[in-house]
């Protein structure tokens, strides 16, 4: 029996995710009966509010069975440049099944916030895997005897952390289903599939109902997740209780044009903008998962070696990441993982070896870096850092120099590290999942891996990779700011957690820690820092004119989630990568999103 907590949790959410009426007309008119059973394309994607109950829908009965889905062609729009990498297609969406159940209303993958794989014989393989999210299911009365099902459905990538946040929509009655209609509306950053763009289409579908086993012990498990997940309620909200202005320019200098979605936390709630899109507001913000790039250096690597340094001891951060990579260059025996967690492994030698003033993105892109990034192996990418990356004449942990293959290595080593402690089959993501995620509600982090010979994964990427929703976020962000402690269990070491908070031992961007050390007294131009996966924003408080370095995780497309003094939170999930020639990402404003901070709760 759920009791009154969970009850109430889960209806907040459900209203949380609830969309907003539309002025387009419900789904029976945008896509109607007949559209989506004879296979019928449209010119282009519907308004988004074609997949989700419309304000005269009525109750749906429930549904239970496996949708298989065959590979199918999507349009884009605009054409893609070069839809084909490594001989997969970004025009093809992948074949694969899909194990869904109700509950009351919702619409439930069994492999909700999973990366989905392509199954079955295919001539050529799709680019794409799949992250199914919860959705709904609902009756609109022009609809006859059909049901209608839909749900957010995000194409991702295992090459690199490029997401397109989507939604699937498909009739069902008596076993019988329709086409699935898809559209791909809104997307992180692109890196190796360009341009930014739309995608729609129509896949053909087959429904086995039923045989999904113990279906309370699913729906259990839903009410579990569903109660963890953090107080959500919209922007709107917000603003009504504030002075007008208070916010103005939140989510800024970065363009409305190049966001995906805003967010806020203050005094443990999540207050969320609209995700807007060409088609409309997505209509399940809270369910989109994100292509978060370098977001994972703060994710994965402290979270992992402060959680570590809990269990074990601060000394895991001083182990030494040749002794746990065979065949990398001797100097690796002296970089400690904390060099590498803070970028200064002077390693990478293919920059300039100047450093007054230093520039952190030196050589960033050097040493063939695709081939590296591109590399599907753990075997092939440490064969590209071998051969391309070289020694710098500094010794670790003086200048930081920004390299993703730090960071790759960094992941690999931690991992060889808790395999010597806890044995051959220990993983260092799942430990996370298990042992820091799930106990602050986290239930599914999807994240890239390395692709191993026959179709085994291997290591997760630590340099990025990781697909998270606003809420992942939220609670990552908040575990850090309790100085990683959780309802009273301490998660991650908490001394150092608060030097990480407090930019304690970080390095100076622009400097050399071999000549100077620390940062300038205060009136002096404040620089920004690095350390352990973490940038440090230097911002002048108008309350008493005092710099403070403001803890900010930052992934490419201006992807950025920055911790206050105040305890609040900014998220901003972006796109704001790859742009052409001459487009402009951001305004002359300067830091309006911290300004809004302070405006709310001055720090």
């Amino acid at each position: 029996m759920v009791n009154v907590r969970t009850f109430l949790a889960r209806m907040l959410w459900v209203l949380a995710i609830a969309p907003a009426v539309g002025h387009a007309g419900p789904a029976s008119v945008l896509l109607p009966v007949d559209t989506l059973l004879n296979h019928r394309m449209t010119a282009e994607p519907v308004a988004n509010v074609a997949f989700a109950p419309g304000p005269d829908a009525t109750v749906a009965p429930p549904l239970a069975g496996t949708l298989r889905i065959a590979q199918s062609v999507l349009s884009t729009r605009p054409v893609l440049d070069s839809p084909v990498v490594a001989g997969r297609d970004a025009r093809l969406f992948p074949a694969f099944q899909l194990q869904l159940f109700t509950s009351g209303d919702l619409l439930v993958p069994v492999a909700r916030g999973e990366m989905v794989a392509e199954s079955g014989a295919v001539a050529v393989p799709s680019y794409w895997r799949v992250i199914p999210q919860i959705g709904r299911i609902w009756h609109d009365a022009a609809d006859g005897e059909w049901q209608r099902a839909a749900l957010p459905l995000m194409l991702v990538n295992d090459t690199e952390n490029h997401a397109h946040q989507g939604l699937a929509t498909f009739l069902y009655k008596d076993g019988a289903v329709s086409d699935l209609r898809l559209q791909f509306v809104q997307q992180t950053g692109p890196y190796l599939v360009k341009p930014h763009f739309v995608a729609w289409g129509v896949a053909a579908t087959e429904w086995t109902p039923g045989d999904l086993g113990d279906l309370s012990a699913q729906r259990a498990s839903l009410e579990h997740e569903l109660a963890a997940r953090m107080p959500a309620r919209p922007w709107q909200d917000l603003l009504e209780e504030l002075p007008a202005g208070t916010l103005d320019g939140f989510g800024g200098p970065l363009l409305p044009e190049w966001t995906v979605e805003v967010a806020l936390v203050r005094d443990g709630t999540l207050y969320y903008q609209p995700s807007r899109t060409p088609f409309g507001p997505y209509p399940y913000p809270l369910e989109m998962r994100f292509g978060v790039r370098s977001i994972m250096k703060s994710v994965a690597a402290p979270l992992a070696l402060l959680h570590l340094a809990e269990i074990y001891g601060p000394w895991v951060l001083t182990l030494n990441i040749g002794d746990y990579v065979a065949g990398l260059d001797p100097k690796y025996r002296r970089i400690r993982f904390i060099d590498a967690a803070s970028m200064a492994s002077g390693f990478g030698g293919t920059g300039t070896v100047r450093t007054h003033p230093n520039d952190i993105y030196d050589g960033y892109l050097g040493g063939d870096y695709d081939a590296w990034y591109t590399a599907p192996s753990q075997a092939e990418k440490l064969a590209q850092i071998i051969a391309h990356l070289k020694p710098y004449p500094w010794e670790p942990g003086r200048v930081v120099r920004y390299r993703d293959q730090d960071f790759y290595l960094l992941g690999v080593a931690v991992d060889a590290f808790l395999k010597s402690v806890r044995g051959p089959d220990a993983d260092v993501w799942k430990m996370l999942q298990a042992e820091v995620f799930a106990p602050i509600g986290i239930f599914h982090a999807p994240a890239v891996r390395t692709r191993e010979p026959g179709g085994v994964e291997g290591p997760v990427w630590f340099n990025a990779g990781y697909y998270p929703s606003l809420d992942d976020l939220a609670k990552i962000a908040c575990l850090y700011q309790s100085a990683g402690a959780h309802e009273g269990r301490q998660l991650l070491h908490r001394e150092l957690t608060l030097e990480l908070l407090h930019a304690t031992g970080a390095l100076v961007k622009n400097g050399d820690a071999s000549a100077h050390a620390g940062v300038p007294a205060d009136g002096a131009e404040a620089p920004e820092l690095y350390r352990m996966g973490f940038h440090y924003t230097p911002y002048r408080s108008s309350r008493d004119q005092q710099t403070r370095w403001l803890p900010t995780m930052e992934g490419s497309g201006e992807n950025e989630v920055i911790l206050f003094p105040n305890g609040l939170i900014s998220i901003r999930t972006a796109k704001a990568s790859g742009l052409p020639d001459g487009v402009k990402a951001f305004s002359d404003e300067g830091p309006v999103t911290i300004r809004a901070v302070e405006r709310l709760a001055p720090f």
